[in-house]
């Protein structure tokens, strides 16, 4: 997948864009590690029941020089996508989902469209 400037989830209404004002610092104060190729990569929980071996997690990467970015919802392993909204436990992921995007928001990494 190429890295892109806005990304809408299968099945989500909103559309998150890179930000004009997005940091390297706030990227690691929000949990953003940096990889081998110099991108940072954030992998979060989505499952509450289970933070720890979750059915879902968040995966974004955004590109070294903070023009675009990857994001999509894995299995517990990452090799494989998971459509959350599609799913039982649907409103648990889903607000999860938005309360950990809508803090990237505030922090100036994302515009929501």
């Amino acid at each position: 997948m190429e890295f892109q400037r806005a990304v809408q989830l299968t099945g989500d209404s909103d559309t998150y864009q890179i930000s004009d004002r997005i940091r390297e610092y706030t990227l690691i104060d929000l949990g953003f590690e940096r990889t081998k190729r110099g991108n940072y990569r954030y992998l979060g929980s989505l499952d509450r029941q289970s933070p720890f071996k979750p059915f879902a997690r968040l995966q974004i990467t955004v590109n070294d020089d903070l023009t675009g970015f990857k994001m999509s919802t894995v299995s517990t392993n990452g090799l494989s996508n998971v459509n959350i909204f599609t799913q039982a436990r649907r409103d648990e992921f889903v607000t999860q989902l938005h309360f950990i995007l809508n803090e990237m928001v505030e922090r100036g990494i994302f515009d929501k469209k």
